[in-house]
């Protein structure tokens, strides 16, 4: 079981960054009127994406018995679908935001939730880099 949830942890990891290596490699097609929208699916996809991985990462540590999140005063626990439905819920508030507080980082936790929100405020910089270094090229 701990070697599955581990194969499941490094899948995740590597999705994630795959997938941001994927935003900033992405090059647009030059003079077309879609690459503004096809960049920015990417960048929703690319969101989306992280937002599992990292819930995934935190579900498989909370599932090896190392406790990550705490809701209120006491560990985040439940039947797996409240499980799931808390740790997605902070994967994004953390990735889209500061977070509210509702929902906090104890232990490693804290280490990954400080990875997952600064992959949150560097994936915005990189999607208008890359499109502005395109547009230039293309000039």
């Amino acid at each position: 079981m701990n070697l599955l949830l581990s194969l499941i942890l490094v899948i995740a990891t590597t999705g994630s960054v795959v997938s941001i290596l994927m935003l900033i490699r992405y090059q647009p097609i030059r003079g077309s009127h879609t690459v503004s929208l096809r960049h920015f699916t990417l960048l929703i996809l690319v969101y989306i994406t992280v937002i599992l991985s990292f819930s995934n990462l935190y579900l498989g540590l909370e599932l090896l018995g190392i406790h990550v999140l705490n809701e209120g005063s006491t560990s985040v626990e439940g039947t797996v679908p409240h499980l799931l439905e808390d740790i997605i819920y902070f994967s994004a508030v953390t990735m889209l935001s500061v977070g509210y507080g509702d929902v906090v980082p104890i232990g490693i936790g804290r280490f990954v939730a400080i990875i997952q929100a600064l992959i949150g405020f560097l994936l915005p910089a990189a999607f208008v880099v890359t499109s502005f270094l395109q547009t230039k090229r293309g000039d």
